[in-house]
């Protein structure tokens, strides 16, 4: 397994979890059962095997169908399960935000002409990036559905962002939206801000005496609730 890439390693593993019935209250907050989302990893792991290429001038674009069209559409399917208004709305501009911070990082701090990561040659982009990403993503998108939209989308808008430099310098160049190591970027990006919500979110909850109930759909606050506690004791979606 030491061979596989970390963003299949990553989805190995988080894919046992939900077998052995782990992860249950992430994927009620995410609103997706078990089986939905085994079929989302396994859509992933296939997915990243399928590469889409096209060339517009003289930039060759490559889509990879696992690591930009399935988070693209899970993305949107998180989206249109919003509460409100806000909650559609924030994760998106979560998503700018890091798309915007991982772009800057990317062609200003970790370049060089000597190294090709500048005076952080040390440091592999493949932790910077998903680390970056996932503290941005759960702060501005706070939920665990918009820390996960954050960071998927963040990523991969900062690669439109690399390939709209490139076409505004009209530069020749290859722009993988969601392949090779973006993959692994993706996936772990995603995990790590949804680990980070899952884990803060529970210490908040904890603070604060148990969730916000004002507003909140009922079936996800059924959902939600914890074995043994009454109404006060259910648990915040944020």
């Amino acid at each position: 397994m030491t061979n596989l890439p970390i963003g299949i390693i990553v989805l190995i593993v988080v894919s046992i979890l939900i077998y052995l019935g782990a992860a249950h209250r992430v994927l009620d907050r995410l609103r997706l059962t078990d089986k939905a989302a085994l079929a989302v990893l396994a859509a992933l792991i296939v997915g990243s095997l399928i590469d889409i290429p096209f060339a517009v001038g003289n930039i060759t674009y490559v889509i990879n169908v696992g690591g930009a069209l399935v988070p693209i559409a899970l993305a949107v399917y998180l989206i249109s399960r919003a509460d409100s208004s806000i909650e559609k709305v924030r994760p998106l501009v979560a998503a700018l935000i890091t798309a915007v911070v991982v772009f800057a990082i990317g062609s200003f701090v970790m370049t060089g002409i000597r190294e090709p990561a500048g005076r952080f040659a040390f440091v592999d982009i493949i932790y910077i990036y998903p680390l970056v990403a996932a503290v941005i993503a759960y702060a501005v998108g706070r939920s665990r559905r918009g820390a996960w939209i954050a960071a998927t989308l963040g990523v991969l808008v900062a690669d439109v962002l690399h390939g709209a430099q490139l076409a505004t310098r009209g530069l020749s160049g290859l722009v993988h939206f969601g392949g090779a190591g973006v993959f692994d970027v993706v996936v772990v990006a995603g995990v790590l801000a949804v680990l980070l919500a899952e884990v803060v979110g529970e210490i908040r909850e904890r603070i604060q005496g148990g969730p916000k109930t004002e507003g909140r759909d009922s079936t996800l606050l059924v959902n939600l609730k914890t074995p043994g506690k009454d109404e006060g004791g259910r648990k915040n979606e944020e």
